[in-house]
C-alpha cells in the first residue's frame, strides 16, 4: 500500500506532530549519549562520602570550605564536591552543585540537624520545579529562593517548599567535618533537580 507524503501508517500527520516526534527521538538519543558520557567522566559522579566541599565560584573557586567560612544567618555558599585522593572536582554536572547555609543550630528541625554539622546544612542547588539554579537568599523570610519561578525553600526545615510552584523539597546532603573542612557524609536524601509531582 502506498502512502502519500506526510502520512504515517496510512493516516495523515500534521507537520507539527511530525516535528514533535522527530524532536522526541533526537532528544532521546541526546540523553542516551549524555548518560553514557556521564558514566565515563568522573567529574559527573554524584557526591561521594568523604568528598571535600570546595567553592564553586568567586575568587576562592576550587578552595576547600571550612565551617568558619559560613556565617550564621548569612547567605548561602555554592560548592562542588572534590575527591579527597585525586583532588578531582566533580563539577562536570550541574546536578552536583550544592548550597551550603549556616543557621542557628536550635532553629533547625530534628531531621535537618541530623544531617547538618555546626548548624551548616547542605542542599542541591537545583530547583525541583524546572531545574533552574536556586541561587538567591531571601533575607526577610530566611529562605533559599529560585528566581526563575519564585519557588522558596526553608533550609531549617529540611529544604521544605514554602512558596512557589516547586512540587518537592530540595534534596539534602549530609555533612561532616574532616580536619575542619566540610565533607560529604552520605548520599543526597532523594532525587536531584526537576521532579514530577
Amino acid at each position: 500500500m502506498k502512502h502519500k507524503s506526510g502520512e504515517c501508517g496510512g493516516k495523515p500527520i500534521e507537520r507539527r506532530t511530525a516535528l514533535k516526534m522527530a524532536f522526541g527521538v533526537a532528544l532521546g538519543l541526546d540523553f542516551t549519549s549524555h548518560a553514557t558520557a556521564q558514566s565515563d567522566d568522573p567529574r559527573n559522579v554524584r557526591p561521594q562520602p568523604n568528598d571535600r566541599l570546595v567553592f564553586a565560584d568567586g575568587d576562592r573557586k576550587g578552595n576547600t570550605i571550612s565551617a568558619a567560612d559560613l556565617l550564621s544567618g548569612g547567605t548561602q555558599v555554592h560548592a562542588f564536591p572534590m575527591d579527597p585522593g585525586s583532588h578531582l572536582i566533580r563539577d562536570g554536572s550541574r546536578l552536583n552543585k550544592i548550597l551550603l547555609i549556616r543557621c542557628d543550630h536550635e532553629s533547625l528541625s530534628e531531621e535537618t540537624r541530623a544531617r547538618a554539622v555546626d548548624g551548616i546544612a547542605a542542599y542541591s542547588a537545583v530547583c525541583t520545579h524546572q531545574g533552574c539554579e536556586v541561587g538567591a537568599w531571601d533575607a526577610e523570610t530566611k529562605t533559599l529562593w529560585c528566581p526563575c519561578h519564585d519557588s522558596k525553600f526553608d533550609p531549617r526545615e529540611n529544604g521544605r517548599v514554602v512558596g512557589g510552584p516547586a512540587p518537592k523539597r530540595l534534596a539534602a546532603l549530609p555533612l561532616k567535618l574532616v580536619d575542619g573542612t566540610l565533607a560529604v557524609a552520605g548520599a543526597f536524601s532523594g532525587p536531584v533537580g526537576f521532579q514530577n509531582r
